[in-house]
């Protein structure tokens, strides 16, 4: 009997011993251990849409919001926001357009604060603005797309400026096959405006994707293309900050006045780019083109050194009431238009839309300009002082060029 109750007793400690196993050393069962969640993607919201019939849909997902704008270049008056409305899960939206082909930006006001868009990974710098960009396909927009085609080299360059005693930065353009050929190329100095700075062109101006395109189509000669800083207190663009003194100062319409770019780019760029690039050295291969702040530096260039170059371009610009800016007046206007006629020059070019705050002093350049006998092409598009016009401007002035 007693030997029944000893094996009873064992059995019954061997069911309980899994039991006896699981318990924690307080006395606690171990729980079973849970199973972890699965991991899903966020949902991906496409936003801008560009629609089959060129509408465009932007989308933000933000639950707690109560109101979402959107602005940009693409309205009818840039400054009035349009609202974006909001369904039940958060998403607010808003459909507009059809729009034209063509390159635009906007940013979204969320509950008072501006932000981009992001969803969306193109964007781009204006001077201290940052705003999320979208191209419309077709003809228009045609030249601002990367495509199958010979692409030239970027290129960021320091060279040493004596003229304003500091190391500077520029970007500069070859065109496809210059690393491998020997070849000379004539060379276009192409000029921001003001608040922007050597990446202007390149990223705002779609110079790059222009260039690359008219040559391929045998439209634009083959040419490198030097994208200065226009700033003569700057070393480079301030979102390379480290690389720039601390005691740079920014430029100003007296900076301006002073022509001390317009110098340093005589004496310090042009010899630069003759001694480190295979380019021609001869003023009939020599061109400058420049946008509002750049566009006075042309016209500068023009007027101090008509020797230099046989191709002008100004964009957004023109005379301007220098008295009532607080400049210097320029008492040899008169004669630097005389010897800019006597240079043998072969284009003159201007251009400027109609909506332009400084659509009239594009209209006094062009009266001196008739008063000297100066032949020039005139080029009056639509809209403003924006870089819907100069990517065009561009894209008509390239071809120009060289012949």
């Amino acid at each position: 009997m007693k030997n029944n109750l000893r094996s009873g007793s064992f059995r019954s400690v061997l069911l309980m011993l899994p039991l006896l196993l699981s318990m924690s050393v307080t006395g606690q069962v171990t729980k079973p251990q849970q199973q972890r969640p699965v991991f899903r993607m966020p949902v991906q919201i496409v936003s801008p849409e560009i629609l089959p019939d060129n509408r465009v849909t932007f989308r933000v997902l933000a639950k707690d919001a109560t109101k979402v704008t959107v602005s940009g270049d693409f309205l009818a008056n840039p400054m009035v926001a349009e609202p974006l409305v909001k369904n039940d899960t958060g998403m607010f939206s808003v459909t507009l357009g059809p729009l034209n082909p063509e390159l635009y930006s906007y940013t979204f006001t969320v509950d008072g604060v501006r932000s981009l868009d992001m969803n969306n990974p193109l964007s781009k710098r204006d001077g201290t603005r940052n705003e999320s960009m979208f191209i419309i396909p077709g003809d228009a927009s045609d030249l601002y797309f990367p495509k199958n085609v010979p692409h030239g080299t970027l290129q960021k360059v320091w060279y040493n400026s004596p003229v304003l005693s500091l190391d500077r930065r520029m970007y500069v353009y070859t065109p496809a096959g210059y690393e491998d050929g020997k070849s000379k190329f004539p060379v276009f100095y192409l000029l921001h405006g003001g608040g922007g700075d050597e990446d202007a062109w390149s990223t705002l101006g779609r110079a790059c994707q222009i260039l690359d395109n008219l040559i391929a189509q045998g439209k634009a000669k083959p040419m490198i293309v030097v994208m200065p800083n226009g700033n003569p207190g700057q070393t480079c663009a301030f979102t390379d900050a480290a690389a720039r003194p601390a005691n740079a100062p920014q430029q100003t319409m007296a900076d301006m006045a002073k022509g001390l770019f317009e110098e340093s780019l005589i004496k310090d760029i042009i010899p630069y780019m003759e001694k480190h690039f295979r380019v021609l050295t001869d003023k009939n291969n020599r061109a400058v083109a420049g946008l509002s702040m750049g566009g006075m530096q042309t016209l500068a260039l023009a007027g101090k050194y008509p020797d230099k170059f046989s191709y002008f371009g100004v964009m957004s610009m023109g005379l301007v009431d220098r008295a009532q800016m607080g400049l210097p007046l320029n008492n040899d206007q008169d004669a630097q238009f005389e010897a800019l006629k006597k240079s043998g020059f072969k284009l003159y070019w201007v251009g400027v839309g109609k909506d332009d705050f400084l659509y009239k002093s594009a209209q006094d350049l062009r009266t001196a300009l008739d008063k000297h006998g100066i032949k020039y092409i005139y080029r009056e598009s639509t809209g403003g002082h924006t870089w819907t016009n100069w990517r065009i401007y561009l894209s008509e002035l390239a071809p120009m060029l060289f012949r």
